[in-house]
Order: structure tokens, then C-alpha cells, then sequence
């Protein structure tokens, strides 16, 4: 069944490389890891970026249309939560924030050299079967009709 999943890898960078990241993916800086990325067509995107993009569209558009945005929007005011996000990238590779095994395998296997504890602190691996993810508490969730 582990053939129906798809994955998503994310790093997680200490402070200093996470602010060049988060504004500069070509950074000297980033070095052997921009050449991976580049190799592997992948881009990292911010998860505290990415979850403030998703609360202002959908401050945009109507909150109601969302329904994460009352549990997005609580972690990105949380300062714990926000510090935590902010040092945390989610790889998309060709544009997809999910992909099969084989792509997450060649990814990972060219990243986990570079996972020193230092710069680049850590990499896991996330898969889309809902038994394996955390899921809303129930203060965000909205009455079912």
C-alpha cells in the first residue's frame, strides 16, 4: 500500500542560513546545497512563509473558505511555534510540495551528507497517509452542519 503515498522531505537549518534561505535561495551561502536542489529541481519554500501565505489568502478571499486558517493563523502568532517554523523548509521538487518515493529517495540520499547538526541541523521525510500526520485539534474545527 506504501506505493499510493507521496512524500515531502524538509530541512531544518540553523538561524543564520535559515534567514539567507528564506530571502535569498542563491546565497553563496547555501553553497553545495543550492547545487543539490538545483540537480534534483527542487526549491525550498519556508513553512512559516507558507503558512503566512495561507492566512493572508485567505484573509483575501474569506476566512470561511479555509479551514485550516483559525489553526494556521494560531501557530504563526504563537512565538515558539513561530521560531520552530521558522527554521523549517519543505522541499518541492518540480513545483509539487509532494512526490513519489523514488524522487524523495534521490533527494534525500544526495541531502543526508550534508545534515552536519550545525548549518543544516536535520531532514525528515513526511508521507501523505493520514495515519502518519498529525491532525487539527478539535478547538479549530468547525461544527459539522
Amino acid at each position: 500500500m506504501s506505493d499510493q503515498w507521496q512524500y515531502q522531505l524538509r530541512l531544518y537549518l540553523a538561524h543564520e542560513l535559515a534567514e539567507t534561505a528564506r530571502h535569498d535561495a542563491g546565497a553563496p551561502a547555501l553553497g553545495t546545497l543550492r547545487r543539490i536542489l538545483e540537480k534534483h529541481d527542487a526549491t525550498m519554500k519556508c513553512q512559516l512563509d507558507a503558512f503566512a501565505n495561507y492566512v493572508a489568502q485567505a484573509e483575501a478571499d474569506g476566512v470561511e473558505r479555509y479551514p485550516l486558517y483559525e489553526w494556521t493563523k494560531a501557530t504563526i502568532e504563537d512565538p515558539v511555534k513561530k521560531a520552530k517554523h521558522l527554521k523549517s523548509f519543505a522541499l518541492h521538487i518540480k513545483g509539487r510540495e509532494v512526490y513519489p518515493k523514488e524522487e524523495a529517495d534521490a533527494l534525500e540520499a544526495d541531502l543526508r551528507p550534508l545534515v552536519d547538526g550545525t548549518a543544516i541541523t536535520r531532514l525528515s521525510r513526511h508521507d501523505t497517509n493520514p495515519a502518519n500526520n498529525p491532525q487539527m485539534p478539535d478547538r479549530f474545527r468547525k461544527p459539522q452542519a
